[in-house]
């Protein structure tokens, strides 16, 4: 019994420990890199822009062929 309980708390514990080292060992970017992350996550936001424009664009298009076409179809029979 008294074992489950100390590896219960070990899991907490050794979460703690890991991550107080990884506080310990990480740094600030300096301005050079923050520069470099800001326009890598600047050029995703507007790959994903673009992307959702581009689809929701899409849409209503599409559903207007659909009617053109099953207008068509209708015309010829």
């Amino acid at each position: 019994m008294s074992d489950q309980i100390t590896s219960m708390l070990d899991v907490p514990r050794d979460f703690m420990k890991d991550g107080v080292q990884f506080l310990n060992r990480s740094q600030k970017p300096d301005r050079k890199e923050f520069v470099h992350i800001a326009r890598a996550v600047g050029v995703g936001f507007l790959i994903m822009g673009f992307v959702g424009y581009i689809v929701k664009l899409g849409t209503p298009f599409s559903l207007l062929r659909l009617l053109l076409l099953a207008r068509s179809q209708y015309l010829l029979e």
